[in-house]
């Protein structure tokens, strides 16, 4: 590919060399460098690639893009070596690795969804109903790359552009019609989705969150990043409850249309019922606006009728059928979001991700509503993270559920029973009951073991993950295998009355 054709919109300098030159693969790791590559060098928070420009050359690299002057740049060049020089590399290295893999996501229908809660649920409830109605998506989020019977973890929400490119050329050759992804705050500053002309983009909601070192500086740029997104699709669906609404549409430039319980929306979603029978816990509402269906979900919570809603009007643009829409979401599956792992007449086990205050107190609250004998909660909070976590985890535990279990979450380099101290305080001072088990394997039997007939045990915090870090090693552990073991064991076993 000639590199100044590939790099799109973006403006840029030719420092040095041939403005036609070509490259076969896209590099932003120096140590992948060599010949018939382009080197990308990004100034990151605490390394700057345009300092192993040397290493880089040496390894036989002939294109180089940069953020800085010639005479800024470390080392001499040869004879050959081509220098672009770009306001933001990340920018570029988006527009490249699109050029790279031959602009495959203009070859599926995208769907992109931000927010600061609902993406994992809202994407997977989408490609549910896509699925239903016969046709193939790829899906990229915090669970991981979902394409075909395989899922590739991944280490951000949003990945790195080269590596969603790679993604998205993967999806197209196998034959998926639509790519759904979740589009998080990062990815948007950090020019990952630069270049992708998304077809249809969800705005699901915006609260306090990820603001801080290495994230966002405050909220008014975490709403701006998020609300980027509105201007990068082609029709875009908003929650207009959110008390944030007017900021958040401020400036979009796509078709707007609306969805709400609660304001007037373009779709509405209205006689919410709360659903809990020995096999099926979830919800039942109706929509109403421009598309009208009776809808039953198989995943419980308030928020998640706004999740569902967001899918139901996305897929009636998309032309599925109603039947097949309602058939979807009534078979849906997410992997730690709202998991509903074990049911029947005496309790009810679900697997969470919410692991910090304000998803932890949504999840509860949601809970109740279903009625529960007792509300059990088993969580613990992740070490090497702000206290603040643990202080309003504790408060919020101790506050409603009716017995709190503190165990191990990811300790990372603090000892566990350090973490159990900080929210045991806030559980104490809110007034609640709790235990401690700091093995988390321990305290999801104990839960299981001792519960009590109409029980719900919420087992929160890490969800999806399938791993404990301690002390910098990862060791295999997954909420829902556990419990599945757990209940088999109980089910084969002279306990077996307990479920």
């Amino acid at each position: 590919m000639k590199i100044g054709e590939s790099l799109g919109e973006i403006k840029y300098t030719l420092l040095l060399g041939d403005p036609d030159a070509e490259a076969e693969e896209v590099v932003y790791d120096s140590r992948k460098a060599g010949e018939n590559t382009v080197f990308v060098c990004i100034k990151g928070t605490r390394v700057d690639s345009h300092d192993f420009i040397p290493q880089v050359i040496d390894a036989g690299t002939k294109v180089l893009v940069v953020e800085k002057g010639l005479e800024e740049l470390p080392g001499s060049f040869p004879k050959g070596v081509t220098i672009f020089r770009v306001d933001s590399a990340r920018e570029a290295l988006a527009w490249l690795s699109a050029a790279r893999f031959q602009h495959p996501a203009g070859k599926m229908i995208c769907i992109g969804v931000t927010g600061t809660k609902g993406k994992t649920t809202t994407t997977y409830m989408i490609k549910a109903i896509l699925e239903a109605a016969g046709k193939k998506a790829g899906l990229i989020g915090t669970a991981g790359a979902v394409i075909g019977d395989t899922t590739y973890p991944t280490m951000n929400t949003t990945p790195e552009s080269y590596q969603l490119h790679q993604y998205f050329d993967q999806m197209v050759r196998e034959g998926c019609q639509y790519m759904i992804m979740e589009v998080s705050s990062q990815g948007l500053k950090m020019h990952r989705v630069d270049g992708i002309d998304f077809d249809y983009v969800i705005f699901t909601n915006i609260s306090r969150d990820h603001i801080g070192p290495d994230e966002h500086e405050d909220f008014e740029e975490y709403l701006y990043c998020k609300s980027r997104l509105l201007s990068l699709g082609k029709v875009g669906l908003v929650n207009r409850d959110d008390e944030h609404f007017e900021e958040i549409v401020k400036g979009c430039t796509c078709e707007l249309y609306t969805y709400s319980l609660e304001d007037q929306g373009d779709f509405m979603a209205s006689d919410i019922r709360y659903v809990s029978e020995p096999d099926f816990v979830g919800l039942e509402f109706l929509v109403k606006g421009r598309i009208e269906l009776d809808v039953r979900v198989n995943i419980p919570g308030r928020f998640n009728v706004y999740n569902a809603c967001a899918a139901v009007c996305l897929c009636s643009f998309l032309g599925i059928e109603r039947e097949t829409i309602c058939h979807g979401l009534e078979h849906l599956y997410v992997n730690g979001r709202m998991e509903i792992v074990h049911t029947s007449k005496r309790c009810t086990v679900i697997v969470d991700y919410a692991h910090n205050g304000v998803s932890m107190e949504s999840l509860l609250l949601t809970l109740r509503d279903y009625k529960p004998k007792r509300l059990v909660c088993v969580f613990g909070c992740g070490g090497n993270r702000s206290k603040d976590r643990r202080y309003s985890m504790g408060e919020i535990g101790g506050r409603l559920a009716d017995l709190c279990i503190l165990t191990a979450d990811n300790s990372r380099y603090e000892r566990t029973e350090d973490i159990i101290a900080d929210i045991r305080g806030s559980v104490e001072k809110a007034g609640g009951t709790y235990l401690e088990i700091p093995d988390r394997r321990e305290a999801i039997e104990y839960s299981i073991v001792h519960a009590q007939p109409g029980d719900m045990i919420a087992v929160i915090g890490k969800g999806h993950e399938d791993y404990q870090e301690i002390n910098g090693v990862r060791h295999r552990f997954l909420d829902r295998q556990v419990i599945e073991e757990v209940v088999s064991q109980l089910s084969g076993s002279c306990n077996s009355s307990i479920l």
